[in-house]
């Protein structure tokens, strides 16, 4: 019921104009983000039909609820995907849910649809294909594509092999495609519900948009490596990360958030992860030069932000709201940049992603561009030639999403990867990454170059970097150690005569 309540608590402060609904939702450290956030949202679009549902069954007086919860429960009842709570509560909504669902479809008789997005206003509702696709990550912890796939057709759904453009996503209900750019994700059309479906239960298949699975495929750990999530809870892209090294390694996961940390922990159990080591700690107070964390090379980075690119229908803030908008994005991109500067001080670091789900530069390429101002030892690496968003110039090595061009959320992705030291470093074994480019780019110049294998690129990095005098100074060092050693022999023969 925690679900409801909160919901109703936020809808109410939205309403007597208290603060924008993703502020709102974001400050209010629910430990499902998401789901609270889609859950409001939807009630907050249906709200006038709501209210007519509601006023024409006179159900606040019969029930005693308060009008912003009665919503809440409602929206859930009638055109959500079902009441998630129990007890009096789901006893007393199931008792009225034949003459709720009665007046509603009175209301589709009288304006002759046959959806209930139709009942809407037309400056309401979604353009056509705007609702975006149900994704599903198989877990290969656990299964195979080719086995969930079996599965499913056994099930009544229609496999139609692979996406090859974008508009292979629009499914009918039942269709389903294997994703374009990420070989484990699956593709069905927009309501599709799997909560209560085996291969969910199980942890077959993880809930997860496409976007959200971007950062852990493109950081790519390979198995039995030492992995940091800094900003990890509820779960999603650390049951992805630990499924990519085949639980082999270690993946330390951090969260300030205790709640949030043992509801991951019940998530990674699900997925059969074993290979993590959760911590109820704040990343920034993790020391990088800990004999713990001495072998970590690769590190996630998806830390709090305005979660602007979460699909809402409307962002009708203020421009009070406004004012205070900007403020918190100044917090926020400040934190991430602390956040990102810390990632990079663990000595054996080799790449980290950076990732958000907002759709703002300040949080996503000016945090990006200062780091690697702050940090050149580092660089961006190109991602996805492939992918149709890129991140704003100069800085266009970085990817977007949006539900526009990608049918997704919107979203940032950013990864950094550390220079070789001086040509001198063992050659690290490339790192195979389906679809993904791996020269990295220098972030003075942030110039595209051709495509080059990490011999190449260790040696043009050395040729770059290294100048005349200091060529001399190499070329010098051997003689000079030779003059000493002579003079060294020398005063032992005089000691010994």
């Amino acid at each position: 019921m925690a679900l409801y309540m909160k919901a109703a608590e936020i809808l109410e402060k939205a309403e007597r104009k208290q603060g924008a609904l993703k502020t709102l939702v974001y400050d209010s450290k629910f430990a499902n983000i998401k789901q609270l956030f889609a859950l409001v949202c939807e009630t907050q679009k249906f709200s006038p039909i709501l209210m007519e549902i509601i006023e024409s069954t006179k159900l606040l007086k019969q029930t005693k609820l308060r009008l912003p919860l009665a919503k809440v429960l409602v929206y859930d009842l009638l055109m959500g995907q079902g009441l998630k709570c129990g007890g009096s509560w789901k006893a007393m909504m199931m008792k009225h849910r034949s003459r709720l669902q009665a007046v509603l479809a009175r209301m589709k008789v009288k304006q002759k649809v046959s959806n209930n997005e139709d009942l809407l206003p037309a400056s309401v509702q979604r353009p056509a294909g705007a609702q975006l696709p149900r994704y599903v990550r198989v877990n290969t912890l656990k299964t195979t594509v080719e086995d969930v796939v079996d599965y499913l057709k056994r099930d009544g759904f229609a496999y139609l092999g692979q996406a090859s453009r974008l508009e292979d996503l629009t499914l009918k209900v039942k269709d389903f495609v294997k994703d374009m750019h990420l070989p484990e994700l699956l593709v069905f059309s927009p309501k599709t519900d799997f909560h209560e479906h085996f291969l969910y239960k199980a942890g077959h298949i993880i809930l997860q948009d496409k976007a959200s699975c971007l950062p852990a495929y493109l950081l790519n750990p390979p198995p039995g490596s030492h992995v940091i999530d800094g900003c990890a809870a509820p779960g999603n892209k650390s049951s992805h990360l630990a499924a990519v090294m085949e639980n082999k390694g270690k993946l330390f996961a951090f969260d300030l958030d205790a709640k949030r940390l043992a509801t991951m922990s019940t998530l990674l159990l699900r997925a059969g992860v074993t290979c993590q080591q959760l911590a109820n700690q704040d990343f920034l107070k993790v020391d990088p030069d800990s004999p713990q964390y001495k072998d970590v090379e690769y590190i996630l980075l998806d830390p709090s932000c305005s979660g602007s690119g979460m699909v809402c229908l409307r962002d009708d803030a203020s421009s009070a709201d406004q004012e205070k908008i900007q403020a918190r994005l100044a917090s926020l991109a400040s934190f991430q940049l602390r956040c990102l500067n810390h990632g990079l001080r663990f000595p054996r670091l080799k790449r980290l992603v950076y990732s958000t789900c907002s759709v703002h530069s300040q949080e996503n390429e000016e945090v990006v561009a200062a780091c690697l101002e702050q940090n050149p030892g580092f660089r961006l690496v190109p991602l996805l030639s492939q992918w149709p968003e890129r991140g704003l110039e100069p800085l266009t090595q970085c990817l977007r999403a949006s539900t526009a061009k990608t049918r997704t959320h919107g979203f940032f992705v950013a990864l950094l990867e550390k220079h070789s030291e001086n040509g001198n470093k063992k050659q690290e074994p490339e790192v195979q990454m389906s679809g993904v480019e791996v020269t990295a780019l220098s972030p003075s110049t942030c110039e595209k170059r051709p495509a080059a294998s990490e011999e190449e690129s260790d040696a043009s990095e050395t040729e770059d970097r290294q100048t005349p005098a200091a060529a001399g100074q190499a070329d010098s060092t051997p003689g000079k150690k030779k003059r000493k050693r002579k003079k060294k022999k020398k005063k032992k023969a005089a000691t010994v005569e």
